[in-house]
């Protein structure tokens, strides 16, 4: 797998403070925040006594690495609060195994991500431009054996090689934001809101990873929350910018 990560702007709020057993507070169906604390405590060789309160903005199995980055924020601060905290590089491995993309948070900037993801190079791509996100209605996310196992039934991995080829060429020439479009599109994922998302003047549209949110990116503001405000009748939708750090 090849895959471009790159952070936005919208994100949850994770707080954490010493208490006398672990609670996870502020959203019931998290499961991920608590296993990265159970986790680090089992590796650093202490009790898990932290209270972590969980404010969601980012929605909930939408393809956007919400519980992603709760977990990740959650383990650097838990780290943090240690009398002797892990190494970055221990850090990074209990990640990669909470998650393909957890790893991800902990760095800086756009990413190419390969193998399951969490193999990552940082990549310079242009941060100038506005991002509408589609949470289209009544679409659940599938899980990811499902979307892989799809992909194999359609015979996706043809022509792979010439694909990567394509993607690793466009990468390296990519300076302004416009030049993103010409980026393959996503193999695991379509949804007719993309081409809803250019007809409204997106320069870029597709699904995010195996979905369901589909993003837009435009130049101007004005053209971006005028097409959010035109699909709030599709799903829920967000306007958000390329965040460099979380």
């Amino acid at each position: 797998m090849a895959t471009v990560l790159q952070r936005l702007d919208l994100g949850d709020r994770v707080a954490l403070a010493a208490a006398p057993a672990l609670t996870i507070e502020g959203y019931a169906g998290d499961t991920i925040v608590r296993r990265a604390l159970e986790t680090l405590a089992a590796a650093a060789g202490v009790e898990p006594r932290w209270r972590a309160v969980i404010t969601k903005r980012i929605p909930v199995a939408a393809g956007l690495g919400g519980g992603s980055s709760d977990a990740a924020t959650a383990l650097r601060l838990a780290n943090d609060s240690l009398a002797e905290p892990l190494p970055a590089a221990e850090l990074q491995a209990i990640a990669a195994r909470l998650g393909a993309d957890v790893p991800f948070f902990f760095e800086t900037g756009p990413q190419l991500g390969r193998g399951d993801g969490s193999e990552l190079t940082q990549i310079q791509l242009p941060q100038d431009y506005w991002v509408v996100l589609v949470l289209p209605h009544g679409v659940a996310k599938e899980s990811t054996a499902s979307v892989y196992r799809r992909f194999d039934e359609r015979n996706g991995a043809a022509g792979w090689d010439t694909r990567l080829k394509t993607f690793e060429t466009v990468l390296t020439r990519i300076t302004r934001p416009r030049d993103l479009a010409a980026l393959p599109p996503n193999d695991l994922a379509v949804s007719p809101l993309a081409t809803e998302l250019i007809r409204l003047g997106a320069f870029r549209a597709d699904v995010t990873g195996a979905g369901p949110v589909v993003y837009g990116l435009f130049l101007h503001r004005r053209h971006a929350d005028a097409a959010r405000v035109a699909l709030q009748a599709a799903g829920r939708t967000w306007l958000a910018v390329p965040a460099w750090y979380g």
